[in-house]
Formats: structure tokens, C-alpha cells, sequence
């Protein structure tokens, strides 16, 4: 790398750095001045509330982490332009594509680390910072989907619950049935409830009845209690609203694929998470790009028309991501979709700024 390629990239991943030692800290006291009284009500100890923000910090930093991009680069650019040092490296014979190299180096620096964040690291803080949430601050709230759980096992398998208690992991209403591979009935079960008694690794089944069916002729088998084994655990009946966000890549890809044997019904929000995550890298050059383009040019009104902007088009790529999100989780529309055209739209853009900035 030459000498500028050093002093951009430097300017690049300090500013950065700063900004998001800057901002975090004020989101930790934001969070902590919103949620303390909770905290006190529910008597949280101290030691969960530190490693609850120490997961807030990596949480809510890797949401973050393109818009800090994003401003970091608008700020120091910006600097530059308002000093006319874009103008004396462009007359000194650099191209504007040669002047975009630095950033392009620190665009892949920051998108390797945002992608092993995503798939690795992030994923343990957002389990342990979810559940101090629905443990201390949404206490009483549900977080999964508690009444009428249809759940695919495998191909042959089906189960239904009308209601199931998480707390006291107990499912109302059970029914289990068997179909052989003619899709025929082979056998039904049925129970009041069933509750996983932990001392005997076992399932309990009140009111059972088993319906076999040979033919023409079923078999009722009856019991007042049974205590027997399944091939599922009893928490996959309903996983929490935010298991695939506590998931690493390999363990992602096998959740999806278990679920999808299942027949979940929010699939789309699970393969939603995956993609994102793969698409964080992509967006982290689409608004480096932008950035530039945006604040290279030096304007009346300087580096704060140019922040103004930035803050725009932030929350304009936020609420596209939103909106095509949601559209994917609630109205069935193909996630993969809903993450590639937000960021194809702001490629256009980005390409669209790039050509006037190098005119």
C-alpha cells in the first residue's frame, strides 16, 4: 500500500472504532435509564445485569454495524473534502477508482469481522441477552407460540397440542399419530396432557388412550397414566421466537432444515436471519460506496449537509429492510427476496452517486 492508501485506511477504521465506542455507551445508558426500574421491580442480580449489557453491546453493535459504517465514512470524508484534500489527490493525477481503493480495503475489513460476528459471535450474546429480556424486563410475556403447536416430526410422524407451558413444560390436549407410508393411519395416541418428568427422563401421559388400527379392526389400549419415551424433546414442540438468532451458521443451516421436515409455519422468519446475516458483508460495500460518493464533494453548508444526508438514506435502507422483512415473516413473501432487493436498490443508488462524484 502507497503512503495514501495508509493515511485513508488509517482515518477509514480509526473514525470507525470512535464512533462506535462513542455511540454504544450512550445506547447502554439510554437502555439502563429505560429499563432499571424493571430490573429493580424483578430483582435481577448484579452479575446478570453486566453480562446482559456485555451481550447488549455485541447485540445491538452488530445491528449497528453499517450505519456506523455508513456515518463514520461520511464524517472523515467529508473532513477531507472541507480541507480540499480530495481535490489535491485527484489533480496530483490519482482516478477516482484509485482513490477508492483504500476504502475498499478497509470495506473488507470491516466485512470480514461483521461476517464472523454475525455467524459466530453474535449468536451467543443474542441468546443470553434475549433471555435476561423475557426473564427481567418482559416478565409474563410470552416468548414463543404457546396454543394450538402442530409440529411435523418426520415423515411419518405428526403431533398437536391445543397448549403448552414452557415453565412447567406440559402440553395440553396431546394427540400423536403414526401414518405408514401408504398415508393409512398405523396408530393414534392421545392424552389429557403430557409433561416431561425430568428425574425419570420420561414423558407423562395422563387419560391415555392408543388407537391401532389393523385393517378393518382398531385396537383401544386405555391407562389412567403412562409413563413413556419420544423421539422429540419437548421444548422443540415451540421454540422461542428467537432461536434462529441464537443459532452459529452450521447450527442455523441444520435448524432450518429440521424445521422445514416439521412444517413450521414461520419457516420464512428463520431463513430471513439467515440471510441477512450473509448479506451484512454486501451492504457494508453498497454504503461504502454510497458514503463517498455522497461526501467526497465539497458543499455549501459542509460536512453537516453531508451528515444530514447520510442520516437519510440510513433510515431509508433501514426501512426498506423493515418493510421487506416483514412482508417475508407475516405475508409470505420469499425472504431471500426481501434481503437481495433492498440491497440491489441501493446498488443502483450507489452506482448512481459514484458516476456523478467522478464527474
Amino acid at each position: 500500500m502507497t503512503i495514501l492508501d495508509k493515511y485513508i485506511l488509517k482515518r477509514y477504521l480509526i473514525t470507525f472504532a470512535v464512533m462506535i465506542m462513542l455511540f454504544i455507551p450512550i445506547g447502554i445508558m439510554a437502555n439502563l435509564a429505560e429499563q432499571i426500574g424493571k430490573m429493580i421491580d424483578n430483582e435481577a442480580p448484579l452479575n446478570e445485569i453486566l453480562i446482559y449489557y456485555g451481550n447488549f453491546t455485541l447485540y445491538i453493535g452488530s445491528l449497528l454495524f453499517p450505519i456506523f459504517l455508513f456515518l463514520s465514512i461520511i464524517f472523515f470524508t467529508s473532513k477531507l473534502a472541507s480541507n480540499t484534500e480530495i481535490v489535491a489527490i485527484l489533480s496530483s493525477g490519482v482516478s477516482f477508482g484509485r482513490f477508492l481503493r483504500p476504502y475498499f480495503i478497509g470495506a473488507s475489513i470491516i466485512a470480514v469481522i461483521m461476517f464472523f460476528m454475525a455467524m459466530f459471535i453474535v449468536p451467543k450474546a443474542s441468546a443470553g441477552f434475549n433471555e435476561f429480556k423475557y426473564k427481567y424486563l418482559k416478565r409474563g410475556k410470552q416468548d414463543r407460540e404457546t396454543t394450538n403447536i402442530f409440529t411435523q416430526l418426520n415423515a411419518t410422524d405428526f403431533i398437536f397440542v391445543s397448549s403448552f407451558d414452557p415453565k412447567r413444560q406440559i402440553g395440553y390436549n396431546f394427540t400423536f399419530e403414526r401414518f405408514n407410508k401408504d398415508n393409512t393411519l398405523d396408530f393414534k395416541i392421545s392424552a389429557a396432557n403430557i409433561r416431561w418428568v425430568e428425574k425419570d427422563t420420561a414423558y407423562r401421559l395422563t387419560s391415555y388412550k392408543k388407537r391401532i388400527i389393523r385393517g378393518e379392526t382398531e385396537v383401544l389400549q386405555t391407562k389412567r397414566r403412562l409413563d413413556t419415551l419420544f423421539n422429540f424433546d419437548i421444548n422443540d414442540l415451540t421454540p422461542v421466537s428467537y432461536a434462529a438468532e441464537t443459532k452459529d451458521l452450521f447450527q442455523l443451516n441444520q435448524f432450518i432444515a429440521d424445521q422445514q421436515k416439521k412444517g413450521a409455519s414461520n419457516i420464512n422468519a428463520y431463513k430471513l436471519v439467515k440471510y441477512k446475516r450473509w448479506a451484512l458483508p454486501v451492504s457494508a460495500f453498497i454504503l461504502t460506496i454510497i458514503a463517498v460518493a455522497v461526501s467526497s464533494i465539497k458543499r455549501r453548508g459542509g460536512m453537516g449537509v453531508n451528515l444530514a444526508f447520510g442520516i437519510f438514506v440510513a433510515f431509508i435502507f433501514i426501512f426498506f429492510d423493515k418493510v421487506f422483512g416483514t412482508l417475508a415473516e407475516q405475508a409470505g413473501f420469499s425472504p431471500i427476496l426481501a434481503v437481495i432487493i433492498p440491497n440491489v436498490l441501493f446498488g443502483i443508488l450507489a452506482f448512481y452517486l459514484l458516476q456523478n462524484a467522478k464527474r
